[in-house]
């Protein structure tokens, strides 16, 4: 059992989940491994169109992503992706 915000859950509390390796893949996608172990692959290219993501239809800032306290960051972290939806809409490796 655990208290949130003065409620009482059964179970234990479920750890976030967060990007521990990531590598990119030609034709912008993403290699993705998680603190729970699993791997998927991300596609980004539907994502290229929305504004947010546009500057990473640059290969070489594609390229250069990193992990910040476990979310892929590119440019300083300028642009972050949540690991949630790379888990979620990413597909098994």
């Amino acid at each position: 059992m655990y208290v949130d915000n003065g409620i009482a859950y059964a179970g234990e509390r479920a750890q976030p989940l967060t990007v521990v390796g990531v590598r990119p893949l030609e034709g912008h996608r993403l290699w993705v491994r998680f603190s729970s172990g699993e791997i998927r692959v991300f596609d980004f290219k539907p994502l290229l169109e929305t504004p947010a993501f546009s500057p990473l239809a640059d290969r070489m800032l594609f390229s250069a992503v990193g992990i910040d306290h476990g979310v892929p960051v590119w440019n300083d972290g300028d642009i972050d992706i949540s690991p949630d939806m790379l888990y979620r809409d990413g597909s098994l490796a």
